[in-house]
């Protein structure tokens, strides 16, 4: 007769490998430190000496030789400085899609999922009668075998093709996706660092576009006095500048490479936490950092309406919560005829993912 053992659990065997639980926080501190391998060293030795994260059999010396041996970091032949390579950037990304979106996963079902049946490739709880062109892969084996036992008995089985059904699947459309993000001097100022939980999302987003929907396209823009585009692996080197917030200028070129993109369906993650305070008119910058500028204001709205006439809904992830900010975001949203989440740093990566995948289940 089967039965079940239980045994006292040991947490010892459970741990991670040294290395592993090592890297698992070394990639965290990068992400802090912007890359820097030394400081993110420093960091990790204080915190040995303070929670014992090693023992005698397996020291910082040696991760550091593990490191350099599994290819994560390398020496710059020219400056001699250590640098982390193309294999440590992408499981700096890895580790942010797990640590936010692994965590979405458990949690509760997100306020804006619009789920439509097409030709996907995601199941669903619902089934349909086979059609000509299904794939035998789609069969629901036991709801074909039932109809046919209805249909035609047990004594005579046989099954037809008006037994089968197929599970159904949702439509996932193809889309283009810039992300915005603000790196005006306001996004660490207050004793709150806000850069850090940003670059994670960013991170996560690219990790999850580019390995669950290579179709999809990821354009990554960082605004300051001006904005410019970035690459994926340059993300975790991403620092906040001694800049004003020009938002104008991200929104401009966010709408310039959305227009060269071929899909249909295209959109802008914005992710900010405070007010556009800047305008670059010729050569010359106009700012003004105390409340709302009318003239600057007109143009960020104007922008706006723009993207909601080319059909480029704009979803602002507002990491602040002072009231006269979140009226402007309401205003610009309305504008748009767009979303706005003011979620916080903690919360940021919850609502961009679950707005993202909201959107690659809409049949447009």
């Amino acid at each position: 007769m089967r039965g079940i053992q239980f045994t006292r659990f040991n947490p010892d065997e459970n741990k991670k490998p040294p290395f592993q639980k090592l890297l698992d926080l070394f990639t965290q501190l990068l992400t802090y430190t912007s890359g820097d391998v030394s400081e993110a060293l420093q960091w990790l030795t204080e915190l040995d000496n303070e929670y014992n994260l090693t023992n005698q059999e397996y020291g910082i010396g040696d991760f550091i030789q593990e490191l350099k041996d599994k290819g994560y970091i390398r020496e710059n032949e020219e400056s001699g400085a250590i640098e982390i390579t193309s294999k440590a950037e992408q499981t700096i990304r890895k580790n942010a899609l797990e640590e936010i979106f692994g965590k979405l996963k458990k949690s509760a079902t997100g306020n804006h999922n619009v789920r439509k049946s097409g030709m996907g490739d995601e199941l669903n709880a619902e089934t349909r009668p086979f059609e000509f062109g299904d794939g035998v892969d789609q069969l629901d084996i036991t709801a074909s075998i039932r109809n046919a036992q209805i249909n035609h008995g047990i004594d005579s089985f046989s099954i037809s093709q008006d037994d089968l059904e197929v599970k159904e699947t949702d439509f996932k459309t193809q889309t283009s996706t810039a992300l915005m993000i603000d790196i005006s001097h306001s996004m660490i100022l207050y004793g709150e660092d806000r850069i850090t939980p940003a670059k994670k999302v960013a991170m996560a987003l690219a990790e999850l576009i580019t390995t669950r929907y290579p179709k999809d396209t990821l354009d990554i823009i960082v605004f300051g006095n001006d904005a410019w585009q970035i690459e994926i692996k340059d993300l975790p080197y991403l620092q906040v500048g001694p800049f004003h917030t020009n938002t104008v200028a991200g929104l401009e070129l966010a709408m310039d490479l959305l227009r060269r993109r071929r899909n249909p369906n295209k959109q802008i993650f914005m992710i900010t936490d405070g007010k556009p305070t800047c305008l670059k008119i010729g050569s010359q910058y106009y700012k003004n950092s105390f409340g709302l500028d009318r003239k600057i204001l007109n143009r960020t709205l104007n922008l706006a309406a723009q993207c909601k006439k080319l059909k480029i809904p704009i979803t602002t992830f507002m990491v602040a919560t002072d009231p006269w900010l979140q009226k402007f975001v309401t205003e610009f949203t309305e504008t748009n005829n767009g979303k706005a989440f003011f979620s916080g740093t903690d919360k940021l990566g919850q609502f961009l993912f679950r707005d993202f995948e909201s959107g690659k289940r809409k049949f447009y």
